[in-house]
């Protein structure tokens, strides 16, 4: 069982899957999506547009994932997820985050992938606060890890700031 902390850009990574921290329309948009979106090309962009829409302009409802090739990525795949808005913490934020990374870990139990690179979902626009969502994300992890402990996950940070409150949040639960 494998946890890691870094500071480094998603998109560079060569690991099996990278997770994309996307919006419910999966067509692209700011902070990590958009830069995932721009590194892996136009053929992402076609890939998530062929996924089946679940209502009108959601192709993945939030705590949910969706997985694509990477096309020009060096990770093989882009698991989508979408992370909860944060209003407050009353409105089950939690729980749904907690789901994001559930579902991306069956997705990646489905398709054989073992290495698996996250960022910090709903941390940035969606404004969830960055030492709660490392415990939810942390907690999570290391509970799916004790019932399938053949995964080496990564949480990627786009900055050293965000990357010292997840290895604090590491540090609680280790």
């Amino acid at each position: 069982m494998l946890i890691s902390v870094i500071a480094a850009d998603i998109t560079t990574l060569a690991v099996d899957a990278i997770v994309n921290a996307a919006n419910e329309t999966l067509l692209g948009g700011g902070g990590v999506d958009g830069a995932i979106h721009r590194a892996a090309g136009p053929a992402l962009l076609e890939a998530c547009r062929a996924l089946p829409p679940v209502a009108p302009g959601v192709r993945c409802p939030t705590g949910e994932a969706r997985i694509t090739p990477g096309f020009a990525l060096p990770a093989r795949w882009v698991i989508h997820t979408v992370g909860p808005v944060w209003h407050g913490g009353g409105g089950g934020e939690a729980d749904l985050l907690a789901s994001c990374h559930r579902n991306v870990l069956r997705l990646a139990r489905e398709r054989g992938l073992r290495r698996i690179a996250f960022p910090a979902i709903s941390c940035g626009v969606y404004g969830y606060p960055a030492p709660l969502a490392a415990r939810v994300a942390l907690g999570t992890l290391r509970e799916e890890l004790a019932t399938h402990p053949d995964f080496e996950l990564i949480l990627c940070c786009f900055g050293e700031p965000m990357r010292a409150v997840f290895q604090a949040a590491l540090d609680e639960v280790a």
